[in-house]
C-alpha cells in the first residue's frame, strides 16, 4: 500500500512506524513543523524518518498523489483543510481494527492484557515478575517505559523483543485500547473504570467505559474486579472476580475470616445475580493473605488460601490480588505466584519514599483519581502529615473538588502548586481550586508557584517527626524531571529552616 497518515500526533505515529515497518511505503503529514512538537516526539520523528518513513510536516492541504490508502488520526477536525480533501478523495482506508489485527499479527507468544483506570501499572509489573519467578522470558510493556505506550508496544515489534520473548505482559491504557482493541489475549484484566479522561470522550463517562470494554471481547480468560460486576454482566457472563476482602458486600471485621473459610470449603461469595467472587485478599503487615475458589482452564475446581511474603503498601494489595487471579488463570502454580510477589519490591513514583529530610519521612506518589489518593492517605493517615500537591490539570482537566475535600480530611498542612509540565507554565488558579474545596479542613493551606517552591515550604510548615505525601499526575508526565526538583527544593528547605 501507498498510505498516508493524517496527524503526527498519539495515534498517527504508532500507526505509521508499524507500517512502515510492515513493509508498506507511508507519509505522515501534519500542520505542525517538527519543531513544534514536544523533544521526545521530535526524537520518535526523526527516526522515524530514518527507518522510511516520509515527514510531510508544516503542510496543511496534503498532496494525494501517488496515495491509495489512508489513516486519519481521529484528532484531525472535521473542518481542517487536510480532513476535507481526504473528504473528497477515492482511496481505501486503514482504521484503528485494521491497526490492532497488524499489531497482532506480529505477536506470537501469549498476551496478558490490562487495563483500567486505576492500577494498570503496578499490577502489569507483578505480572511480569511471577512470570519471570516461573522462568518466563516477559516482554513487558507499560508507561513507566514510556507514557504512550502504544509506541512502547510498537518500538518492540520493530526490535524484535516479541520473538525473543516467552509471553507479553502489556499494560493497555485507554488511548493504546483505541488502537489495539483487535489483540487476542490469552488473559485479560479489567481492574476498574472510574471518571477520568472524560474530556476525551466529550465528557461522556459511557464513551469512556466503551473504551474500556475492548477488553472483554478477545480475551480467553477474563478477570475483573467486584467494582466492575454491573458493567460486565452481559458482556462476560464467565468472568473472573476479585476483591479485597473490605470491599466484599455486608463486610465487618468480624466476618472477615468467615470470608476464607468460606472459599475453602466450597462456598460461594454471592456479589451479584449469578456472580461470585473468586479471588479474596486481605492485608498485613509485610504480608498479604488470598483466598480463592474458581476453575482453571482444565475445568478443575481449585479451592484454598495462602498467606504470602508481600512488602508494599497501600493500593499495591489489591494489585496482587489482581496479579495472583491472572497468573492462576494462566495455569501457574503457587508456590511461583508467593516467590514473584515476594520478589516484587514496587515502582518509582508509586508510594515511594526518597529518605528522611531533616526527621521528616518523604514519600512520592502519582495518585490523582480519589481511589488511589484514599489508598495512600489511609496508608499513612495515623502521621502528621503534610501533603505536596502537583497541579491537578494536566492536558485533562479534572474535579478538584471532591479531591481537596478528601485531603483536607487528613493534612496538617496543605501545599498546592500550580506548575504545568504539559504546558510549561505557571497555573494557579487549580492549586487555588484545591485548597478551597478543603473549606472544613483545620489543615495549613499554602500555595505555591513551582513544585521546588511547594517542596522548599513543605520543610518550612512541618516538624521533625512529621510525614511528607507528595500526590499528584504530573510525576507521571516526566518521574526523573519532577522528582529532581522535589528533591533540591527539600535540599533547600533543609538548609533554611534548620
Amino acid at each position: 500500500m501507498n498510505v498516508i497518515v493524517v496527524g503526527a500526533g498519539n495515534a498517527g505515529r504508532p500507526v505509521a512506524r508499524l507500517l512502515n515497518y510492515a513493509g508498506h511505503k507511508v507519509k505522515i503529514t501534519d500542520p505542525k513543523n517538527i519543531e513544534d512538537f514536544h523533544m521526545d516526539v521530535q526524537k520518535t520523528l526523526t527516526l522515524m524518518e530514518k527507518e522510511g518513513v516520509e515527514l510531510d510536516l508544516g503542510v496543511f492541504e496534503p498532496s494525494l498523489d501517488g496515495i491509495d490508502t489512508v489513516y486519519l488520526s481521529p484528532t484531525v477536525p472535521e473542518n481542517s483543510p487536510a480532513y476535507k480533501i481526504i473528504a473528497g478523495a477515492d482511496l481505501d482506508v486503514f482504521s484503528n481494527e485494521d491497526f490492532g489485527r497488524l499489531a497482532d499479527s506480529f505477536i506470537k507468544p501469549d498476551i496478558i492484557g490490562i487495563t483500567g483506570s486505576v492500577g494498570k501499572t503496578s499490577t502489569t509489573h507483578m505480572v511480569s515478575e511471577i512470570f519471570r519467578a516461573a522462568g518466563y522470558k516477559v516482554w513487558l510493556c507499560s508507561s513507566m517505559t514510556q507514557n504512550l505506550v502504544s509506541e512502547v508496544i510498537v518500538d518492540g515489534i520493530i526490535k524484535g523483543l516479541p520473538d525473543k520473548a516467552d509471553i507479553a505482559v502489556l499494560e493497555l491504557p485507554h488511548g493504546t485500547a483505541g488502537l489495539m482493541g483487535e489483540l487476542r489475549l490469552k488473559v485479560g484484566a479489567l481492574l476498574n473504570i472510574y471518571e477520568e479522561h472524560l474530556s476525551e470522550f466529550g465528557g461522556s463517562m459511557e464513551k469512556y467505559t466503551e473504551r474500556k470494554m475492548f477488553i472483554t471481547k478477545h480475551s480467553e480468560n477474563f478477570i475483573t474486579s467486584i467494582h466492575c460486576k454491573d458493567t460486565v454482566k452481559e458482556a462476560r457472563p464467565d468472568a473472573i472476580f476479585y476483591a479485597m476482602v473490605k470491599d466484599l458486600p455486608g463486610y465487618d471485621d468480624e466476618k472477615k475470616q468467615r470470608y476464607f473459610d468460606k472459599i475453602a470449603n466450597f462456598e460461594e461469595i454471592a456479589i451479584g445475580e449469578n456472580q461470585v467472587c473468586n479471588f479474596i485478599g486481605d492485608s498485613a503487615k509485610g504480608a498479604i493473605e488470598i483466598g480463592y475458589k474458581f476453575r482453571n482452564k482444565n475445568d478443575e475446581l481449585l479451592k484454598g488460601s495462602f498467606t504470602s511474603e508481600f512488602h508494599m503498601m497501600s493500593y499495591y494489595y489489591e494489585n496482587a490480588v489482581a496479579a495472583t487471579a491472572i497468573a492462576m488463570a494462566y495455569g501457574l502454580d503457587l508456590p511461583i505466584i508467593k516467590k514473584g510477589l515476594s520478589n516484587f519490591k514496587g515502582l518509582a513514583v508509586h508510594m515511594e519514599y526518597i529518605g528522611d529530610y531533616n526527621g521528616r519521612e518523604v514519600f512520592v506518589d502519582a495518585s490523582y483519581l480519589i481511589e488511589g489518593i484514599t489508598a495512600a492517605l489511609d496508608f499513612l493517615g495515623d502521621r502528621d502529615l503534610v501533603l505536596l500537591l502537583d497541579n491537578f490539570d494536566t492536558s485533562t482537566k479534572r474535579d478538584k473538588k471532591e479531591t481537596g475535600r478528601l485531603m483536607g480530611k487528613y493534612a496538617d498542612v496543605m501545599i498546592a502548586t500550580g506548575f504545568n509540565e504539559v504546558y510549561q507554565r505557571v497555573d494557579l488558579e487549580p492549586a487555588q481550586e484545591l485548597l478551597d474545596a478543603a473549606v472544613d479542613s483545620k489543615a495549613c493551606k499554602v500555595i505555591a508557584g513551582t513544585m521546588e517552591e511547594g517542596a522548599e515550604l513543605a520543610i518550612k510548615y512541618s516538624k521533625p517527626g512529621d510525614t511528607i505525601l507528595h500526590l499528584g499526575p504530573q510525576l507521571m508526565q516526566d518521574p526523573e524531571g519532577i522528582m529532581a526538583k522535589i528533591v533540591s527544593g527539600l535540599e533547600e528547605g533543609c538548609k533554611k529552616y534548620e
